[in-house]
């Protein structure tokens, strides 16, 4: 049967695991009463809920007998390891973009990564059915970006087609007939090369390791391309580290390839096949697994360095160990290494003293995911403010800048502007309309000045902005960068809060908690109205007397408080702060909490 390994590159929410969904339907990998979930690919909790792809898949479709493995790509460059590893694997890709908004900053990032392996594009505008679809528009900007990513003449040379997922359809034209996807599978098949690992079919087997899975029953389970030769069950092979080192040698017990949506048993594996493999013990990403008579590892493509760190601690505030079951140190450590083991984007560094972990890796989206995928296991942590990573270059300090695409209501522009290339020390690149009373902002700012900015960006914009943000490079530092500006409120008591004390602070500043809320002394409560911080009592009732009048009993109605998201409260915080993190709650503190005063509030809280 031919070969193609193709993968599917889009920014966030332009359509993406939707057109996967009817790429699926289409070529028959499911029974025609099969019940399938809306975006089956997003088989992570997580990745339903935000409607993100987080982890990068492979699936499996077959047509007019070609097998056409998809690798569905994450679309944020938080999660970029994943992208640059999956790469490596195919031969081509598929950029599907939105009509009405154009190539974005996440599809810049994901689609430089692929022209630099030298990958021809298939081009797909999806959504060409929304009322503001500007093909044309999109389709011109396509090609301007490949000139400035310094695509050459074949890959400037790209087929386009025009598309509406949502719809199950793919044409040529735009006024075509509008029925199937059968266009992009004959694209696919007449476009995209076979691997060119076919000629090594006789040679001695290597493969790249790309992705490290775990199954209950078999254990690690490592996903990649073979790259020549034949691997079959029970074979005994090696494991060889990027700079060369010999790690071990097992015997494989499992093969496995994708087949439509499920992984499926085979007993032999050949050059251009993507399969994962069990059977190692220590065996990892990026090594290269391959024959006893090897001795060269495969190149693996190198990763993006972090930009930010954020050190995780064990919970010690008074509430801590009431949630949740993981709580020590030591199982936090545990948790945090296998998380490196599998994501290679991110770096774990011990602090002195071992109840807390430096973390380093690409964004706040990446820290945040992590930091939920843990809560959600029963994990209580404490998590500071995340802070850049510097380097020295030449005796220069250097900062990561980042490219922040945003577009804005025109009456909104003036007040963002002046909020990135003021206090934020950004610098305006390019400013043009976006059509629909739009205006689309694109600056370079240093990571240091979008850490906690979404927030303040959403009140500017009235909610209407969308900010999108990708790592450009790395600048000279640019000097201090003021934090938050309005203080908090501090609760000065232990206890449950009351809502008349409630009512009376509400024009202190605005809540963050509620009534019957757990409280104890040091913990955020509340956003002050003023630049300084405010310790207050949130228990104090009202004074109760047998005297009645009317106008004195008022009714207490407390303003909805302020509910932060994860993401948003590590960004919110500043560096004397810290953000609790249990499975049922997200609480914001001090960071330091007097011992004595510890104890005394956890036996009132």
């Amino acid at each position: 049967m031919d070969l193609r390994n193709v993968a599917i590159i889009a920014h966030v929410d332009h359509g993406k695991t939707t057109l996967v969904d009817e790429l699926l339907k289409q070529s028959g990998a499911f029974r025609a009463n099969q019940a399938v979930a809306e975006r089956a690919m997003d088989s992570n909790d997580l990745e339903r809920e935000r409607g993100i792809t987080i982890l990068a898949k492979a699936t499996s479709v077959e047509w007019k007998g070609t097998r056409i493995n998809i690798v569905d790509t994450p679309g944020h460059a938080d999660f970029g390891a994943e992208v640059e590893r999956i790469l490596s694997m195919v031969d081509g890709v598929v950029l599907l973009v939105d009509a009405a908004e154009g190539p974005m900053p996440q599809t810049k990032f994901v689609t430089s990564k692929a022209l630099a392996l030298g990958l021809r594009p298939i081009v797909v505008l999806n959504k060409v059915d929304k009322p503001d679809a500007e093909p044309d528009r999109a389709l011109d900007e396509v090609f301007d970006l490949f000139s400035a990513l310094d695509a050459d003449e074949d890959q400037l040379d790209f087929p386009h087609l025009y598309a509406s997922g949502r719809s199950g359809w793919c044409d040529a034209e735009l006024d075509g007939p509008r029925k199937n996807l059968d266009a992009l599978f004959n694209l696919i098949v007449n476009h995209v090369p076979e691997p060119k690992q076919l000629k090594k079919r006789d040679d001695d087997f290597t493969m790249l390791a790309v992705t490290l899975g775990a199954d209950p029953f078999v254990g690690r389970m490592l996903t990649g391309r073979v790259e020549s030769g034949k691997l079959k069950v029970g074979q005994t092979v090696q494991s060889i580290s990027r700079i060369g080192q010999k790690i071990e040698q097992f015997r494989v017990t499992k093969i496995q390839a994708f087949r439509g949506l499920h992984l499926q048993d085979i007993e032999e594996a050949e050059a251009g096949d993507i399969v994962s493999i069990a059977g190692m013990t220590k065996t990892t990403v990026a090594d290269t697994i391959c024959a006893l008579a090897v001795d060269e590892p495969l190149e693996a493509q190198p990763i993006d360095p972090p930009t930010i760190t954020v050190t995780f601690g064990i919970n010690d505030s008074p509430l801590a160990g009431r949630d949740g079951k993981k709580v020590q140190s030591r199982v936090i450590r545990e948790r945090l290494h296998k998380e490196a083991e599998t994501n290679v984007a991110i770096r774990i560094k011990d602090t002195p003293g071992g109840e807390a972990f430096e973390v380093s890796g690409r964004g706040e989206l990446q820290m945040g995911v992590l930091i939920e995928n843990m809560r959600r296991e029963g994990f209580e942590l404490s998590i500071s403010r995340p802070q850049v990573i510097m380097r020295e270059e030449d005796g220069v300090t250097m900062e990561p800048v980042e490219e922040a695409t945003i577009d804005v209501d025109d009456e909104y522009t003036g007040a963002v502007i002046e909020k990135l290339t003021g206090a934020r020390k950004g610098e305006l690149v390019e400013m043009k309309p976006a059509g629909a009373g739009k205006t689309r902002i694109i600056a370079h700012v240093p990571s240091r000045g979008l850490i906690g900015y979404h927030g303040e960006f959403l009140t500017d914009t009235r909610g209407t902005g969308v900010l999108n943000r990708v790592f450009h490079g790395w600048t000279p530092h640019k000097g201090p960068i003021p934090g938050r500006r309005a203080g908090v409120l501090i609760s000065m008591e232990n206890g449950e809060a009351v809502a008349y004390a409630l009512w009376n602070l509400e024009e202190r500043g605005k809540m963050m908690i509620g009534a019957q809320a757990p409280v104890y002394t040091g913990m955020i409560i509340g956003e002050h109205s003023r630049e300084n911080d405010l310790e207050v009592n949130p228990l104090k009732g009202k004074k109760l007397t047998n005297v009645r009048a009317s106008g004195t009993d008022e009714a207490v109605r407390l303003t909805t408080p302020i509910t932060l998201s994860l993401e948003e409260a590590i960004a919110y915080i500043n560096d004397d702060e810290l953000v609790e993190v249990t499975p049922n709650a997200i609480r914001l503190r001090k960071r330091h909490l007097d011992p004595h005063e510890r104890k005394r509030a956890a036996r009132g809280a």
